[in-house]
């Protein structure tokens, strides 16, 4: 008999977990703090301090209401006029605006020096974790920059890109102080093979001015003050910026047609469109449209692998909080063996991730001024943005099941971050484009081969199983047969290793454990299989939040 509960009370509510609290998750993830010192980000760590603290406290709150409440499509006015806007719930706004005034799209370009991209990285990355639709604008907006540079005469553009102000009304771009970029690539009958793309550009009277007749599957962010879209010139398939108004602040002529009813990213919207001889003007020149725009597509992929490694730190960091707090069979469910194995194994995981993708954007940073980094960043996005992203869904799924049935109910983070894990690795190209954009570059690019054998080769020494297995690599060299049935195999190969790499190098205590657990043959084909003999409570306790 339940002795404590009041008259006609069925249950004393006891053996909760608290709500996940509050707190600082850049103080609270000393992986990457590491990483972002280790990879030339140090001076920017009192604005990531604050930041994390943002993202732990009032935009963590902001992304349950903007994932509540969805974007909607008004296509017509009260006068029945075309608009072809998109109605936000004020948390989004408050999300733009907070990372747009922190830098979490610009930091670089305003502010370029060695480290900067390696900041804004673990910017995104706390941002991330905190709500994930609202990085894609940021992602776009940040990575258009460098390609509306090209241009001259869109220098407004990629100024006010970078800018730290963020503004959702729909006027031309002279009366704000920063705007957002979106993108349009994919058409329904090409998907990753945009030169399959039937929009056609058709040049106007104006030097680099055109007019787009068309449509695009997916505009993504059609909310923005202009999209890069990609369009059939005479002279081929070419990069173009086509902008929400025009200058004389008349409407573009494009129709928004529908948002697209996504598994996640909801909080985020995207749309089908329709170009109906839309102004659009060229960046680069015709017929160079991919050479245009990939400077863009390199950063959006690393943001694609820093979203996937924050995706898994924010699991991660619920399910040690939850584990915890909670009891079963007289012990904490931390103190249990095997979900200790669990836990350890995903902290592994979410270490090396966050480790390999810092490195990454550590490459990022440095290519313009190291030949070597930029081959390096080449060859190590595409491998990193395919394993990273691969690894989350089921990856997060794990930390799902620590909670039990609370990890399935909305209540929790986890419903939202187990729908969003699966985008990273179907935008910017699915896995098999990444795979095979690893196989041309070690094929085509020896410089990208070179470094990319040249980091593996210096972590050897560093531990006999790693040592062993990049003695069982299959040759990758000058000469070699790739074959493109087997990318995804060699690609697969390469991710891990090149984790295991970065940890050994930069003296991780978890490096060890990893190399064990994901360089044996085979690796084990679910989390929670690390050897017995492995210290559980150094990794966790290395991995877990203060709180």
């Amino acid at each position: 008999m339940n002795t404590d509960a009041a008259p006609f009370e069925t249950h004393v509510v006891f053996n909760q977990p608290p709500p996940f609290p509050e707190g600082n998750l850049w103080r609270d993830d000393r992986v990457l703090r590491e990483a972002v010192a280790r990879e030339g980000g140090e001076a920017f760590a009192t604005l990531l301090d604050g930041y994390g603290a943002l993202a732990g406290g009032e935009l963590y709150r902001l992304g349950f209401d903007a994932n509540r409440y969805r974007p909607s499509l008004r296509t017509h006015d009260a006068q029945g006029q075309r608009v072809d806007t998109v109605d936000f719930h004020p948390a989004w706004h408050r999300l733009m605006e907070l990372a747009k005034a922190q830098g979490v799209a610009g930091l670089p370009w305003r502010q370029p020096q060695p480290g900067a991209h390696v900041a804004r990285a673990a910017l995104s990355f706390l941002h991330h974790q905190a709500e994930a639709g609202s990085s894609c604008p940021l992602t776009m907006t940040h990575a258009a920059v460098p390609v509306l540079r090209r241009e001259p005469a869109l220098a407004e553009w990629a100024a006010k890109a970078a800018a730290p102000h963020y503004d959702p009304r729909d006027v031309p771009i002279a009366g704000k102080a920063g705007i957002t970029v979106g993108m349009g690539m994919t058409e329904k009958q090409g998907g990753s093979d945009v030169r399959s793309n039937r929009t056609c550009a058709t040049p106007l009277v104006g030097e680099g001015e055109y007019a787009l007749v068309g449509h695009k599957w997916f505009l993504s962010a059609p909310m923005s003050d202009g999209w890069l879209v990609l369009a059939q010139a005479p002279g081929g398939l070419s990069c173009f910026l086509m902008p929400r108004r025009l200058p004389d602040g008349a409407r573009n002529a494009f129709r928004l047609m529908r948002l697209k009813d996504k598994l996640g990213d909801w909080a985020n919207a995207s749309s089908e469109v329709e170009f109906c001889g839309a102004w659009a003007r060229r960046i680069g020149a015709e017929g160079r449209g991919v050479a245009t725009i990939i400077e863009m597509v390199m950063l959006t992929r690393l943001d694609c692998m820093l979203g996937a490694a924050a995706e898994m730190r924010m699991a991660l960091a619920q399910a040690l909080h939850h584990a915890r707090h909670r009891r079963a069979f007289g012990r904490r469910l931390v103190e249990q063996p095997l979900m200790a194995n669990v836990l350890a194994d995903l902290a592994l995981e979410s270490e090396a991730s966050t480790a390999l993708a810092m490195r990454v954007a550590r490459a990022v940073d440095a290519a313009a001024r190291d030949p070597a980094e930029a081959a390096f960043a080449r060859v190590a996005t595409a491998l990193g943005k395919f394993w990273i992203c691969r690894r989350a869904p089921g990856f997060v799924n794990e930390a799902q099941e620590c909670l039990g049935g609370a990890g399935y109910i909305e209540e929790s983070l986890l419903p939202r971050l187990y729908r969003q894990a699966p985008l990273n690795s179907i935008w910017e190209g699915s896995g098999n484009v990444q795979c095979l954009d690893v196989l041309r570059a070690l094929a085509r690019e020896p410089q990208s081969r070179q470094v990319l054998l040249h980091e593996l080769e210096q972590a050897r020494g560093h531990d006999a199983g790693y040592d062993a297995a990049l003695d069982a690599l299959p040759p990758i060299g000058e000469g070699a047969v790739l074959v493109e049935a087997a990318a995804r195999r060699i690609a697969a190969s390469l991710a891990i290793l090149l984790q295991a790499a970065t940890l050994l190098r930069a003296g991780s205590p978890a490096a060890g454990a990893f190399v064990a657990a994901r360089l044996a043959a085979p690796m084990p084909p679910a989390y929670g299989m690390l050897d017995a003999s492995v210290a559980f409570s150094d990794i966790l306790e290395r991995a877990a939040p203060s709180s």
